[in-house]
């Protein structure tokens, strides 16, 4: 059996793609600047880089799993355009029960909860303790948390919100940022607190 890699978790929107709410429609999608060099920073560095993402618009109604492929594709081919790909994607359609509330699990799959992060460990052979979970929200880095990831970073080029900080390990402008914090953690660990703003 071949060793496990380390993963590099990100969330899809506000973190790889413009944020968008509630995107239903591909023309929509933007690449964030520098998403595609952190990727390939990462993927240099050994890391598989899996997407990690809700997409309740698929339980609320707003969008098939055909027109979530094609939003998917368009990210793809943009990151393609940059020399840039991604190992992995997998998505939640469940809509919360619970609006707002982002530190609730209310399905195993759907983040906070750690399901889409497990299933990837085990299809793709990675190891949870060398991973990262990036993304822009509480509930993104929540669920590397309860997967019990390596570490987290939340990034600020989404939907992040102050009361969000305390529950990252890290806390980040860019994706870029956050590649270069990860790839030099060995000497950055002790500055945690520092890094929180």
């Amino acid at each position: 059996m071949s060793l496990k890699r380390p993963a590099i978790f990100l969330d899809r929107d506000g973190t790889i793609i413009k944020q968008v709410h509630h995107l239903v429609d591909p023309e929509f999608v933007e690449l964030l600047p520098g998403a595609a060099d952190a990727i390939n920073l990462f993927r240099d560095a050994g890391y598989a880089c899996v997407v990690i993402t809700n997409q309740s618009v698929i339980g609320r109604g707003m969008l098939t799993e055909a027109g979530l492929k094609a939003i998917n594709q368009r990210m793809f081919a943009q990151l393609a355009k940059q020399g840039a790909k991604l190992d992995g994607l997998y998505f939640c359609p469940i809509a919360p029960a619970k609006k707002g509330d982002r530190q609730a699990i209310e399905h195993p799959d759907r983040k906070p909860g750690p399901g889409m992060l497990l299933r990837a460990a085990m299809e793709m052979n990675l190891d949870l303790s060398r991973s990262w979970m990036i993304g822009d929200m509480a509930s993104d880095v929540l669920a590397g948390k309860n997967a019990q990831c390596k570490g987290s970073v939340l990034l600020l080029s989404g939907n992040a919100t102050e009361a969000d900080f305390e529950h990252a390990d890290f806390v980040e402008p860019t994706l870029v940022g956050a590649a270069q914090l990860i790839l030099n953690n060995e000497s950055c660990m002790s500055a945690v607190e520092g890094n929180k703003r």
